[in-house]
């Protein structure tokens, strides 16, 4: 996975692939995709997932290692 981060605070806040996915306006298929480096994630999309999170985008790139 690329992208651990973004997984670890899926799991941290009980979210299911699905509802992570919906979350986000995607399928899950894209949400495979975007983890497993297929394709790049939108620039859009890490922001919706930071604000979900409450995280900042650079720890969910794994850039830096706080949130």
């Amino acid at each position: 996975m690329r992208y651990k981060n973004i997984e670890a605070e899926r799991a941290r806040n009980g979210m299911t692939r699905e509802k992570f996915a919906t979350s986000l306006g995607v399928s899950v298929s894209t949400l495979k995709n975007w983890q497993n480096g297929k394709t790049e994630i939108p620039a859009s999309k890490i922001i919706v997932m930071a604000n979900l999170f409450n995280v900042s985008t650079d720890y969910l790139l794994g850039r830096t290692a706080n949130n």
